[in-house]
């Protein structure tokens, strides 16, 4: 089965006019959308935690078998455009997010960079940084501010990463 065709500079059109490939490629694999969340039942405040669903490999942020997530995780959030606005534990720095208000896509987009990698250097990435609910236990206990991305700075040829 061949590749989809993706147009050039899709993610620069309105998230209306992708195809479903480009739909699926505008994301980062940054990991955070795999992450439990808690919600305070009271103030409806909700807190990023670095536990895993069962199927993100916790090395990579890659699910695992991400084609059949709904058959193992029947509670895996399908984001679509008529959804996306209504999401709030989405990432600031979450593409399709970001789209949907009209921003732009950071420079450590792989779309932009040209790197997959370059959201790990960023600091945006769960990669190496969470661990699986199968060994986590209480999700109180793993409460974690994410923090912003850090800054690239080109300097000459070389980039330098500020915080």
């Amino acid at each position: 089965m061949s590749e989809p065709t993706l147009r050039d500079a899709f993610w620069e059109l309105p998230l209306d006019q992708l195809t479903r490939a480009e739909w699926e490629a505008l994301c980062d694999g940054c990991g955070r959308c795999c992450l439990h969340k808690i919600e305070d039942a009271d103030t409806g405040e909700i807190e990023d935690t670095n536990v895993a669903c069962k199927l993100l490999d916790c090395s990579t942020a890659q699910c695992s078998d991400y084609r059949n997530r709904k058959a193992f995780v029947p509670d895996c959030l399908r984001l679509t455009l008529s959804i996306v606005e209504d999401v709030p534990w989405l990432p600031t720095t979450c593409a399709y997010r970001r789209r949907a208000a009209g921003r732009k896509l950071p420079d450590w987009h792989y779309l932009i960079s040209g790197e997959r990698e370059a959201v790990v250097r960023a600091g945006v990435s769960v990669a190496g940084r969470v661990i699986s609910e199968d060994d986590a236990g209480p999700l109180e206990h793993h409460i974690v501010e994410w923090g912003p991305p850090k800054q690239t700075v080109t300097v000459g040829f070389a980039a330098t990463e500020e915080d």
